[in-house]
């Protein structure tokens, strides 16, 4: 891939307006991520700030401790959560759901005598 005149300028563009190199990347089509970084580095264009996050309420971990800990969806979605119902005492789950994590094993197995 060759860095003409044209593709500079669209990149110096697309990284003034905050556009991510991944983004310009695939804009520009026929070069990676890294490429872009790099090329923009040898511009001298002006590093950006980071993306914005959200902010999100502090962890009150003492707190947290004394709820369900059982995870609901899955990570990384918009309506990923905790339980946060009462914990059972010394454990990290509810009551419901320390009898789905904790069981015990058959008497069958704890009777075994090994020979």
């Amino acid at each position: 891939m060759e860095w003409t005149e044209e593709r500079v300028e669209t990149l110096k563009g697309l990284w003034k307006n905050g556009y991510t190199a991944r983004q310009i990347a695939e804009r520009l089509g026929g070069v990676t991520r890294n490429a872009v970084i790099g090329k923009a580095h040898r511009l001298g264009l002006s590093s950006r700030p980071q993306p914005i996050k959200r902010e999100e309420a502090p962890i009150d971990l003492s707190k947290m401790a004394r709820t369900c800990q059982w995870p609901i969806g899955h990570p990384g979605q918009d309506d990923f959560r905790f339980c946060g119902k009462p914990a059972t005492p010394g454990k990290p789950y509810c009551e419901s759901h320390c009898a789905i994590a904790y069981r015990r094993g058959s008497s069958e197995d704890s009777s075994k005598n090994v020979a």
